[in-house]
């Protein structure tokens, strides 16, 4: 059984004073958007991931705006929400027993930074024996700056995740190839 994994939705992230100077993809969330509408019109499982920051200066930090989910994937009463303060969506949350007790094998992963969350996310993900599909169109990078004081663009970043995590840790597919695929075999 396949479930979707939306990972950080959050409005905080808009903020990239905070995170970076440069973002790339800024159409991540409306595919975020366009994956969840596909997953409740088959009504497939669906989980949500909220970050709650433990630093009080973050947008992400509890009771602040910032922290709310975008409104293009606010989850429904009947979709779980697990909140985390830490990168993986997996530690200090029970996402892997609720994944686990309704038997999916599958998760289609998107949302917020690749660089962070999701690549931890994914990585996770896979170790614990799951087969994950990251959506590249639903996820999105900021700019970094190196160890060595050169700054890296949020392309460069964004592109070296995927090749990072490509085959070893997921298949990576973008929202409208994956929603046709999943089309057909509904």
């Amino acid at each position: 059984m396949t479930a979707l994994v939306l990972i950080d939705i959050q409005k905080g992230l808009e903020e990239t004073s905070f995170y970076g100077t440069e973002r790339n993809n800024l159409d991540a969330e409306k595919n975020c958007g366009k994956l969840l509408r596909s997953f409740r019109k088959k009504q497939w499982p669906i989980f949500h991931v909220k970050h709650n920051s433990t630093n009080i200066d973050s947008p992400l930090y509890p009771n602040k705006i910032g922290n709310d989910f975008r409104p293009e994937v606010r989850p429904l009463i009947s979709e779980p929400v697990f909140e985390k303060s830490v990168n993986s969506a997996f530690i200090g949350t029970n996402l892997e027993h609720s994944l686990k007790v309704k038997g999916i094998t599958d998760l289609v992963v998107a949302g917020l930074t690749i660089e962070h969350c999701i690549s931890t996310s994914v990585r996770m993900a896979s170790n614990l024996g799951f087969n994950v599909i990251l959506v590249s169109d639903a996820t999105a990078a900021f700019d970094k700056i190196g160890y060595d004081g050169n700054r890296y663009s949020a392309e460069v970043i964004f592109h070296s995740e995927l090749a990072n995590l490509k085959d070893e840790f997921a298949t990576i597919k973008d929202t409208q190839t994956l929603i046709d695929e999943l089309d057909k075999s509904f």
